[in-house]
Protein backbone atom coordinates (compact mmCIF):
# COMPACT_ATOMS: atom_id res chain seq x y z
CA UNK A 1 0.00 0.00 0.00
CA UNK A 2 1.07 3.57 -0.90
CA UNK A 3 0.87 6.64 1.07
CA UNK A 4 2.23 9.93 1.10
CA UNK A 5 3.07 12.07 4.29
CA UNK A 6 5.17 15.38 4.80
CA UNK A 7 5.93 14.91 0.63
CA UNK A 8 7.23 11.43 1.94
CA UNK A 9 5.98 8.31 -0.29
CA UNK A 10 5.95 5.55 1.76
CA UNK A 11 5.29 1.66 0.96
CA UNK A 12 3.48 -0.48 3.57
CA UNK A 13 3.96 -3.76 3.33
CA UNK A 14 1.43 -5.82 5.31
CA UNK A 15 0.31 -9.72 5.22
CA UNK A 16 -0.37 -9.54 2.12
CA UNK A 17 2.14 -8.20 0.35
CA UNK A 18 5.20 -9.54 2.21
CA UNK A 19 5.95 -13.50 3.97
CA UNK A 20 8.07 -12.49 6.59
CA UNK A 21 8.92 -16.79 6.62
CA UNK A 22 10.61 -16.12 3.11
CA UNK A 23 13.81 -14.25 3.74
CA UNK A 24 13.70 -14.44 -0.58
CA UNK A 25 10.31 -12.31 -0.50
CA UNK A 26 12.27 -9.55 1.78
CA UNK A 27 14.79 -8.90 -0.20
CA UNK A 28 12.75 -9.33 -3.56
CA UNK A 29 10.44 -6.50 -2.36
CA UNK A 30 13.47 -4.41 -1.10
CA UNK A 31 14.96 -4.69 -4.29
CA UNK A 32 11.93 -4.18 -6.22
CA UNK A 33 10.71 -0.81 -4.10
CA UNK A 34 14.20 0.69 -4.05
CA UNK A 35 13.20 2.64 -1.03
CA UNK A 36 15.42 5.76 0.59
CA UNK A 37 14.96 3.34 3.93
CA UNK A 38 13.50 0.38 5.66
CA UNK A 39 11.64 1.18 9.41
CA UNK A 40 10.58 -2.99 10.58
CA UNK A 41 7.40 -2.50 12.81
CA UNK A 42 6.82 -6.05 12.81
CA UNK A 43 7.01 -8.97 15.31
CA UNK A 44 5.68 -11.98 17.25
CA UNK A 45 4.36 -9.63 20.18
CA UNK A 46 2.29 -13.00 21.82
CA UNK A 47 4.43 -12.43 25.11
CA UNK A 48 3.18 -15.25 26.48
CA UNK A 49 2.22 -17.50 23.59
CA UNK A 50 5.73 -17.12 22.95
CA UNK A 51 6.59 -18.98 25.64
CA UNK A 52 5.19 -22.69 23.82
CA UNK A 53 5.91 -21.26 20.00
CA UNK A 54 9.74 -20.44 20.39
CA UNK A 55 10.37 -21.18 17.04
CA UNK A 56 7.99 -18.51 15.39
CA UNK A 57 9.13 -16.11 17.95
CA UNK A 58 12.23 -16.39 16.87
CA UNK A 59 11.40 -16.59 13.44
CA UNK A 60 9.56 -13.02 13.48
CA UNK A 61 12.05 -11.77 15.71
CA UNK A 62 15.24 -12.38 14.83
CA UNK A 63 15.70 -13.89 11.56
CA UNK A 64 12.98 -11.68 9.37
CA UNK A 65 14.57 -8.45 10.98
CA UNK A 66 18.22 -9.69 10.17
CA UNK A 67 17.07 -10.36 6.71
CA UNK A 68 16.12 -6.78 6.25
CA UNK A 69 18.74 -5.56 7.88
CA UNK A 70 20.99 -7.55 5.33
CA UNK A 71 19.28 -6.64 2.42
CA UNK A 72 19.88 -2.63 3.62
CA UNK A 73 23.38 -3.45 4.35
CA UNK A 74 23.64 -4.86 0.87
CA UNK A 75 22.16 -1.82 -0.64
CA UNK A 76 23.34 1.31 1.80
CA UNK A 77 19.76 2.21 2.72
CA UNK A 78 19.09 3.18 6.58
CA UNK A 79 17.15 0.34 8.57
CA UNK A 80 15.47 1.23 11.51
CA UNK A 81 14.18 -1.95 13.43
CA UNK A 82 12.09 -1.51 16.75
CA UNK A 83 12.99 -3.51 19.81
CA UNK A 84 11.10 -4.02 23.30
CA UNK A 85 11.91 -3.07 27.00
CA UNK A 86 11.10 -6.89 27.60
CA UNK A 87 14.96 -7.45 26.98
CA UNK A 88 15.52 -6.31 30.64
CA UNK A 89 15.44 -8.36 33.80
CA UNK A 90 13.23 -5.43 35.49
CA UNK A 91 15.62 -5.54 38.47
CA UNK A 92 17.14 -2.27 38.59
CA UNK A 93 16.00 0.62 40.27
CA UNK A 94 16.21 3.40 37.54
CA UNK A 95 15.29 3.60 34.48
CA UNK A 96 17.51 1.81 32.14
CA UNK A 97 20.05 3.36 29.51
CA UNK A 98 21.20 1.76 26.01
CA UNK A 99 24.41 0.69 28.09
CA UNK A 100 22.69 -1.41 30.84
CA UNK A 101 23.34 -5.09 30.73
CA UNK A 102 20.34 -6.73 29.53
CA UNK A 103 18.91 -9.97 31.03
CA UNK A 104 15.12 -10.87 29.30
CA UNK A 105 13.11 -13.41 31.30
CA UNK A 106 10.97 -14.63 28.48
CA UNK A 107 11.26 -16.33 25.08
CA UNK A 108 9.60 -12.99 23.93
CA UNK A 109 12.49 -10.93 25.52
CA UNK A 110 15.50 -13.13 24.51
CA UNK A 111 13.58 -13.21 20.45
CA UNK A 112 13.84 -9.75 20.26
CA UNK A 113 17.27 -9.23 21.94
CA UNK A 114 18.63 -11.90 19.51
CA UNK A 115 16.80 -9.67 16.69
CA UNK A 116 18.80 -6.77 18.01
CA UNK A 117 21.85 -8.52 18.03
CA UNK A 118 21.55 -9.97 14.26
CA UNK A 119 20.83 -6.46 13.33
CA UNK A 120 23.65 -5.32 14.92
CA UNK A 121 25.80 -8.06 13.04
CA UNK A 122 24.44 -7.43 9.81
CA UNK A 123 26.36 -4.05 9.61
CA UNK A 124 25.45 -0.80 7.30
CA UNK A 125 23.37 1.80 8.87
CA UNK A 126 20.83 0.55 11.43
CA UNK A 127 19.35 1.89 14.61
CA UNK A 128 17.27 -0.37 16.89
CA UNK A 129 14.62 1.83 18.59
CA UNK A 130 13.47 0.15 21.98
CA UNK A 131 10.42 0.90 22.79
CA UNK A 132 7.86 0.01 25.51
CA UNK A 133 3.92 -0.73 26.77
CA UNK A 134 3.17 0.56 23.30
CA UNK A 135 -0.44 1.52 22.36
CA UNK A 136 -2.67 2.77 19.27
CA UNK A 137 -5.97 3.40 17.53
CA UNK A 138 -5.44 0.11 15.54
CA UNK A 139 -4.56 -3.77 16.34
CA UNK A 140 -4.88 -5.42 19.80
CA UNK A 141 -3.17 -3.05 23.02
CA UNK A 142 -3.95 -3.01 26.05
CA UNK A 143 -5.87 0.51 26.32
CA UNK A 144 -8.20 -1.15 23.83
CA UNK A 145 -8.92 -4.09 25.97
CA UNK A 146 -9.68 -1.54 28.77
CA UNK A 147 -12.41 -0.25 26.96
CA UNK A 148 -13.83 -3.32 25.54
CA UNK A 149 -13.97 -4.79 28.75
CA UNK A 150 -15.13 -1.70 30.67
CA UNK A 151 -18.18 -2.60 28.82
CA UNK A 152 -19.19 -5.43 30.38
CA UNK A 153 -17.84 -4.83 33.72
CA UNK A 154 -17.97 -2.66 36.55
CA UNK A 155 -14.38 -3.00 37.89
CA UNK A 156 -11.43 -4.81 36.63
CA UNK A 157 -8.48 -6.16 38.39
CA UNK A 158 -5.25 -4.76 36.98
CA UNK A 159 -1.53 -5.46 38.01
CA UNK A 160 0.09 -2.27 40.26
CA UNK A 161 3.64 -3.37 40.90
CA UNK A 162 5.00 -3.59 37.33
CA UNK A 163 6.52 -0.21 36.57
CA UNK A 164 6.88 0.90 32.28
CA UNK A 165 6.19 3.88 30.40
CA UNK A 166 2.97 3.67 27.84
CA UNK A 167 3.96 4.74 24.37
CA UNK A 168 1.63 6.04 21.46
CA UNK A 169 2.69 4.08 18.10
CA UNK A 170 2.11 7.51 16.72
CA UNK A 171 4.76 8.63 18.27
CA UNK A 172 7.08 6.08 17.45
CA UNK A 173 6.31 6.55 13.50
CA UNK A 174 7.64 9.97 13.67
CA UNK A 175 10.99 9.12 16.00
CA UNK A 176 11.19 6.41 13.46
CA UNK A 177 11.18 8.77 10.36
CA UNK A 178 13.86 11.42 11.71
CA UNK A 179 15.71 8.00 12.91
CA UNK A 180 16.15 7.29 9.40
CA UNK A 181 16.82 10.49 8.09
CA UNK A 182 19.72 11.27 11.16
CA UNK A 183 21.11 7.58 9.56
CA UNK A 184 21.68 8.82 6.12
CA UNK A 185 23.14 11.76 6.83
CA UNK A 186 25.46 10.70 9.91
CA UNK A 187 25.93 6.99 9.51
CA UNK A 188 27.64 6.91 13.04
CA UNK A 189 24.45 7.02 15.02
CA UNK A 190 23.84 3.50 14.58
CA UNK A 191 23.30 2.09 17.36
CA UNK A 192 20.72 1.47 19.86
CA UNK A 193 17.99 3.70 21.12
CA UNK A 194 15.47 4.25 23.93
CA UNK A 195 11.76 5.58 23.22
CA UNK A 196 8.64 5.77 25.32
CA UNK A 197 6.31 8.25 26.62
CA UNK A 198 7.73 10.11 29.35
CA UNK A 199 7.17 9.33 32.86
CA UNK A 200 6.24 6.04 34.74
CA UNK A 201 3.52 4.27 35.03
CA UNK A 202 1.84 0.89 36.02
CA UNK A 203 -0.34 -1.10 34.27
CA UNK A 204 -3.63 0.02 36.62
CA UNK A 205 -2.18 3.37 36.32
CA UNK A 206 -2.61 3.61 32.77
CA UNK A 207 -5.84 1.42 33.15
CA UNK A 208 -7.14 4.39 35.22
CA UNK A 209 -6.01 7.18 32.91
CA UNK A 210 -7.72 5.33 29.93
CA UNK A 211 -11.00 5.38 32.22
CA UNK A 212 -10.77 9.08 33.43
CA UNK A 213 -10.60 10.33 29.97
CA UNK A 214 -13.23 7.98 28.21
CA UNK A 215 -15.50 8.86 31.16
CA UNK A 216 -14.82 12.52 31.18
CA UNK A 217 -15.67 12.23 27.11
CA UNK A 218 -18.66 10.17 27.87
CA UNK A 219 -17.28 7.02 27.10
CA UNK A 220 -17.42 3.47 29.17
CA UNK A 221 -15.65 3.45 32.45
CA UNK A 222 -14.69 1.12 34.99
CA UNK A 223 -13.01 0.38 38.70
CA UNK A 224 -9.32 -0.58 38.67
CA UNK A 225 -8.83 -2.76 41.73
CA UNK A 226 -5.02 -2.96 42.09
CA UNK A 227 -3.36 -6.17 42.32
CA UNK A 228 0.43 -7.44 42.44
CA UNK A 229 1.93 -9.70 39.76
CA UNK A 230 1.55 -12.70 41.78
CA UNK A 231 -2.16 -12.05 41.89
CA UNK A 232 -2.14 -12.92 38.28
CA UNK A 233 0.13 -15.28 37.19
CA UNK A 234 0.86 -15.29 33.64
CA UNK A 235 3.10 -17.90 31.66
CA UNK A 236 6.10 -15.57 30.45
CA UNK A 237 7.96 -13.46 33.75
CA UNK A 238 7.27 -9.54 32.98
CA UNK A 239 10.19 -7.77 34.06
CA UNK A 240 9.08 -5.60 36.98
CA UNK A 241 10.79 -2.27 36.07
CA UNK A 242 11.26 -1.70 32.39
CA UNK A 243 11.34 2.29 32.31
CA UNK A 244 13.51 3.44 29.64
CA UNK A 245 15.82 6.58 30.05
CA UNK A 246 15.84 8.17 26.25
CA UNK A 247 18.62 10.74 26.78
CA UNK A 248 20.15 9.36 24.11
CA UNK A 249 17.67 9.38 20.76
CA UNK A 250 16.67 13.06 22.37
CA UNK A 251 20.54 14.33 22.37
CA UNK A 252 21.04 13.47 18.66
CA UNK A 253 17.45 13.78 17.49
CA UNK A 254 15.43 16.57 16.94
CA UNK A 255 12.80 14.90 19.08
CA UNK A 256 11.63 15.10 22.78
CA UNK A 257 9.27 12.42 24.50
CA UNK A 258 5.96 13.47 25.27
CA UNK A 259 4.43 13.10 28.23
CA UNK A 260 2.52 9.66 28.45
CA UNK A 261 -0.72 11.12 29.82
CA UNK A 262 -0.73 13.61 26.82
CA UNK A 263 -0.07 10.69 24.37
CA UNK A 264 -2.77 8.92 25.47
CA UNK A 265 -5.49 11.65 25.22
CA UNK A 266 -4.42 12.72 21.81
CA UNK A 267 -4.58 8.62 21.06
CA UNK A 268 -8.35 8.53 22.42
CA UNK A 269 -9.20 11.28 20.53
CA UNK A 270 -8.09 9.41 17.72
CA UNK A 271 -10.09 6.70 18.55
CA UNK A 272 -12.97 9.33 18.64
CA UNK A 273 -13.22 8.77 22.18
Amino acid sequence: MLAESNGRVMTFAGRETLDLTDHGSIEGLIAAVAPSAVINAAAYTAVDRAESEADAAYFLNRDAPAAMARACAARGLPFVHFSTDYVFDGALGRPYTETDPVGPTSVYGSSKLAGEQAVSAAGGLAATLRTSWVYSRHGANFVKTMLRLAADRDELSIVADQLGRPTWARDCAEAALLTADALAATPSLSGVYHLSGAGDATWADLASAVFDISAARGGVSARVKRITTADYPTPAKRPANSCLDCGKIEAVLPWRCRPWRDSLAACMTEMEL
